[in-house]
């Protein structure tokens, strides 16, 4: 149950988590579980979250990084060595949720497997995030995003136009499967409240990457191989030049929004034909129908189309991400914080997606350094002055 005197606020305040995840998968998981209240602690190895050392132009610290820890402390612990595994079953026997991504063999080795931590905290959620699954034949291979999109068809599917795979930028499966990981943890704290039980629980990369092609994993017995499964509805719905070298993104695949996009940009023929009626007739045609869409949207920017179109088809201008940072939407939207961090100073990042109507968002902060809550952490396991300055000196934190 959350801890009352919990004072940062949210759905899951009480609610305490140790984050043993690196990269972004695991990571982004935590994130938004501390967007809704809990209290993570990063637990990294001396040497940090790789994530850290990734490409930045910031001096200081990896952009990534800071993405997607927001909102957690730190502690560096060496779990090679046994005090630090020591500190680490304090912490796992005060802790709710465990979330790690090591491959499946390394827990036991390092002697916090699920069956080692659940005999000193039954009540503990353990969470594995691993690549392909904890067991199977390819249960021990690294999983990265990129691997598993190569390995599920997204870069077939990504490279159709260009008829080569390509890579979908974005970390997409690292993305999806942390919200697929926190959306579990909450279903496994609910059923540890009803039932006082807590449990194992696994999510991987693979089972991640396959749900985020779910309307294209369906194969009828009596369909060939090849079967056409691509989602993308002609060329109608994509990407189309503008005026001044702008792009405007356009979907017209009902009738209400195709009609609408003819008769906005002055076309209007094109909705009155038969041949066009239908998705399936226009992704059969679009030899004909791009053309005379394209010419037609040479009359204004992007902007000045998204404004005229809108309200009554989906479409808009193509944006940069740094766009986001000031656009009234996602300021109306709470969508961006300024956030202050010890190295690389005042900074605005992204704040987080849940809104309730009753219960506010706990205000995000800043990542952590590395190993920047270390002593107010071993403090609160019952460590004294002396046995920190100890733990330090012999380079365990």
């Amino acid at each position: 149950m959350p801890d009352k005197s919990d004072t940062r606020g949210g759905l899951l305040a009480g609610v305490r988590i140790l984050d043993l995840s690196a990269y972004i998968a695991g990571p982004s998981a935590c994130a938004l579980l501390a967007d809704m209240g809990a209290e993570i602690i990063k637990v990294e190895p001396p040497g940090g979250d790789n994530l850290r050392h990734y490409p930045s132009t910031l001096a200081a610290e990896g952009r990534a990084f800071l993405g997607v820890n927001r909102s957690k402390r730190g502690i560096a612990i060496d779990l090679k060595q046994v005090q630090g595994l020591e500190i680490l079953k304090r912490l796992a026997g005060r802790a709710d949720v465990l979330v790690h991504n090591f491959r499946p063999s390394v827990p036991a080795r390092l002697g916090i497997d699920y069956a080692t931590l659940n005999a000193l905290n039954p009540d503990l959620i353990y969470c594995t995030l691993t690549g392909f699954g904890e067991t199977g034949p390819l249960a021990e291979r690294p999983g990265y995003d990129q691997v598993l999109q190569g390995f599920t068809g997204i870069c077939t599917f990504q490279g159709l136009t260009e008829n080569k795979p390509e890579i979908a930028h974005g970390s997409v499966v690292d993305f999806y499967a942390g919200a697929l990981l926190s959306n579990a943890v909450c279903a496994a704290l609910f059923h540890r409240q009803r039932t006082g039980e807590g449990q194992a629980m696994s999510i991987s990369l693979l089972g991640a990457a396959m749900a985020m092609q779910a309307t294209r994993l369906v194969w009828a017995d009596s369909e060939p191989r090849d079967v056409g499964r691509d989602m993308r509805s002609g060329g109608v719905t994509g990407i189309h030049p503008c005026a001044d070298n702008s792009w405007l993104y356009l979907s017209a695949s009902t009738p209400h929004f195709w009609e609408a996009l003819c008769r906005h940009i002055g076309v209007p023929a094109l909705a009155l034909n038969p041949d066009y009626d239908t998705v399936r007739k226009r992704s059969a045609r679009v030899g004909e129908i791009v053309p005379v869409i394209r010419a037609a949207l040479q009359k204004h920017t992007a902007l000045k189309w998204e404004e005229i179109i809108g309200t009554d088809a989906p479409c808009c201008a193509i944006r940069t991400v740094e766009d986001m940072f000031d656009n009234p939407q996602t300021l109306h939207e709470n969508l961006i914080a300024r956030l202050d961090h010890p190295t690389v100073g005042p900074y605005r990042a992204f704040a987080g997606a849940f809104q309730f109507s009753t219960t506010a968002n706990p205000a995000p902060f800043a990542a952590p350094t590395l190993g920047q809550h270390g002593d107010e952490i071993l403090r609160e396991c019952g460590y004294r002055a002396d046995e920190i300055a100890q733990l330090r000196r012999d380079g365990i934190v």
